[in-house]
């Protein structure tokens, strides 16, 4: 019988992590939550695999908004709440400003604060005339936005708001726009993916409108490439989950005996990532053992591809309509701007 797990000793912004480490590795196929990835070592060598030749979507992306940047503050029009889901290194959202006529209001959402705090604070400093509203929440549900100024133009110091805002003087902003960049879309399995697009909808509401990058389909070396590179950084970066485990919910996994792998599921359009067990073993977490045999896997990431009608069907179930499509010359990656029927 497993030993009762006594989850009060961990610090409060483990125990979910530990549920979904428990829950996820007692089903028949083993998974882990892809979120989990992105620890402070985890979110720096997601950056490395950014730089890395065959990691496609970052470059392209970024190109793409740099030669369209124009073209898309054309299409979004002045004075935005521009509203970015999932808060990276903010790059891609630097372009994006850069070719706005100023936005009114940029509001980065992620469920990481101190990441958050720091990116936020970083492009307040750089563009001190616009107004940055980070705001702590998981992205996947439905959003009240900030309105109105901070008294002294700086960010809050302190916890940063989450959830119910209404005591923040949040409510509905005129011309909203949503940038989802990364291809992140493509971790949602299709159900999925149109309730978040949904909670998008919602939130900038009737007029508002959505820049999002799609990785799309092509040969399957590329795309294996892109997620088993030559360096090991993916591979690093997937084992690096199970590291964290040992770290902080004190598992004792034997990260040399977990191998990487990355594969193309065509049927599903999905490259599948997944640890591979290298010999039969047992893992203890938190008072709880769990059995693998040589070869069984735990599956960590889902990254759906998509053609570009493929995508704009999706969108269209949660409401929108596409209104420009921009895709590189290699036909590797796209950039869709939606709007919500008024």
């Amino acid at each position: 019988m497993d030993a009762h797990v006594d989850q009060s000793k961990l610090p409060e912004d483990a125990r979910a992590f530990c549920d979904d480490v428990l829950s996820g590795l007692s089903q028949p196929q083993k998974e882990l939550p892809c979120k989990y990835f992105y620890d402070e070592r985890g979110s720096k060598l997601f950056d490395a695999i950014c730089r890395l030749d065959e990691y496609y979507p970052t470059r392209t992306e970024t190109a793409l908004l740099d030669t369209y940047g124009d073209e898309i503050a054309g299409l979004i029009g002045p004075a935005a709440c521009l509203i970015e889901y999932g808060c990276g290194s903010l790059v891609k959202t630097r372009l994006l400003i850069d070719a706005l006529d100023r936005p009114s209001l940029f509001v980065p959402i992620d469920i990481s604060e101190e990441h958050l705090l720091r990116s936020a604070q970083e492009l307040a400093e750089d563009y001190q005339d616009l107004d940055v509203r980070p705001l702590v929440a998981d992205f996947t549900q439905a959003l009240d936005l900030p309105d109105g100024d901070l008294p002294d133009g700086d960010l809050p110091d302190g916890d940063l708001p989450d959830g119910g805002l209404e005591d923040e003087g949040f409510g509905k902003k005129e011309n909203c726009v949503g940038f989802f960049p990364g291809s992140t879309i493509g971790n949602f399995d299709h159900e999925a993916a149109v309730a978040f697009l949904r909670t998008v909808s919602e939130t900038v509401g009737s007029g508002g409108g959505l820049l999002i990058g799609v990785d799309l389909k092509k040969d399957t070396e590329t795309l294996i490439r892109a997620y088993d590179d030559a360096e090991g950084v993916t591979a690093a970066f997937n084992l690096n989950v199970i590291e964290r485990i040992n770290r902080e919910l004190d598992g004792n996994f034997d990260v040399s005996a977990f191998s990487h792998q990355a594969q193309y599921n065509a049927e599903a359009g999905r490259i599948e990532i997944h640890l591979v067990s290298q010999k039969a073993q047992t893992v203890h977490i938190q008072g709880r053992d769990f059995n693998f045999s040589e070869g069984e896997t735990i599956h960590t990431e889902n990254s759906y591809k998509y053609h570009i009608k493929e995508f704009e069907a999706l969108a269209a179930k949660a409401g929108f309509s596409p209104v420009k499509t921009w895709v590189d010359e290699n036909g590797l990656f796209s950039l869709h701007y939606l709007t919500v029927a008024e």
